[in-house]
């Protein structure tokens, strides 16, 4: 695995049939007609403002539901956006499994994309049903058969756990209906309450510690036999099919943001920059090419580097901190010191333990 990769293209597409309870991206249930021609356009304007001199390792489609927007809209963006593409570049696409969100998954390999992400959620029609998806179990096993048939060989499925009122068993059934349809790449992972959600307006009742604890026992002990690698806190894989976009964003790498609410980052004469665009689809179109930029200050960088390196379950080297930040090491040396210490990290590279993963918001916070 490149221990630095990218950098990245993020292209955010903000609608979605109908807004989860626990979403807190910047999504926005559709009304009326989507003109998929004129956002598609306004994508373009904003790559060619933004995008530079780059040229990018890996492309994500995320949202919102990218795949509302047709096969055709899609291979209309990535055409203008492929000559800056590297050869063997990485291209996953978002997608919900409801029938009435996408057309055939053939026809988005066929546009360009080559990984597809399936948000599944959950195999049971009751946790479905709490979670407010619109989808049921039989639309994801269909959704995965239908995009084998359609030439996609690198497909990840999107899985929670700690769902309200699920058990232990709840959750390795989850997990068995998931692997017994091959994906290569499994991103599992807990229900965090977010702020500003419907589940924070009115919680609903999720599972103890206790039930945490068996659930993620017994789900990594079952992935492992099934032969997919945890290779970061939430994400397993078969050999080779770690999400390379996402291992930009855990390494610290530069990524691009384009779209309504897209967030990038860069580095820049010396400096960190994080970009944002407009979260409103209407203040977006108005002026695609506008992007806001707020350097980073150097003394918040080793935190966000923490944050993100430490999810990775080998780690990076410890040059990486100065490449990806431009900081010497001795920046947090005292503090790695006392995380090494406590049994955090360990003492020559950038890496948590295994009682350090099982702590990791506690040992961040060292870094913040």
């Amino acid at each position: 695995m490149n221990p630095l990769p990218g950098p990245g293209l993020y292209v955010h597409f903000p609608w979605c049939v109908k807004k989860c309870p626990y979403c807190d991206f910047n999504s926005h249930p559709l009304a009326g007609e989507l003109d998929q021609k004129g956002y598609i356009e306004a994508l373009t304007g904003d790559f060619a403002a933004n995008a530079g001199e780059l040229r990018f390792a890996t492309a994500f489609l995320g949202g919102g539901t990218p795949s509302l927007f047709s096969a055709a809209a899609i291979r209309a963006l990535l055409d203008r956006v492929r000559p800056r593409l590297a050869e063997d570049v990485e291209i996953t696409m978002e997608a919900n499994p409801g029938a009435v969100e996408h057309e055939a998954f053939g026809a988005y390999r066929q546009a360009g994309v080559n990984r597809l992400s399936i948000g599944a959620q959950s195999f049971s029609a009751a946790m479905l049903a709490r979670l407010g998806r619109i989808h049921g179990p039989d639309e994801t096993e269909r959704a995965v058969a239908e995009a084998r048939a359609g030439g996609f060989d690198n497909i990840n499925l999107d899985l929670m756990y700690g769902l309200p009122e699920q058990s232990p068993d709840d959750a390795l059934a989850d997990l068995e209906r998931a692997v017994a349809l091959e994906p290569d790449h499994l991103s599992w992972y807990q229900l965090t309450i977010e702020p500003k959600t419907a589940f924070a307006r009115h919680p609903p009742p999720t599972p103890n510690e206790d039930a945490i604890a068996a659930m993620e026992t017994t789900g990594r002990a079952l992935l492992e036999k099934a032969g997919y690698r945890r290779y970061e806190i939430s994400a397993y894989a078969r050999p080779g099919a770690e999400c390379r976009h996402n291992l930009v964003y855990w390494t610290f790498g530069d990524y691009l943001g384009i779209g309504a609410g897209a967030a990038g980052k860069r580095r820049r004469g010396g400096k960190t920059v994080r970009t944002s665009k407009p979260r409103q689809p209407r203040l977006y179109l108005e002026n695609p090419g506008a992007m806001s930029q707020a350097p980073v200050p150097n003394r918040e960088l080793p935190g966000e580097f923490m944050m993100n390196a430490l999810r990775l379950v080998e780690g990076v080297e410890r040059q990486a901190f100065t490449d990806r930040c431009g900081l010497p090491w001795s920046a947090v040396a005292p503090t790695w010191a006392r995380t090494t210490a406590l049994g955090l990290t360990e003492p020559n590279r950038i890496r948590a333990t295994a009682f350090g993963l099982r702590h990791l918001d506690r040992l961040v916070q060292f870094f913040l």
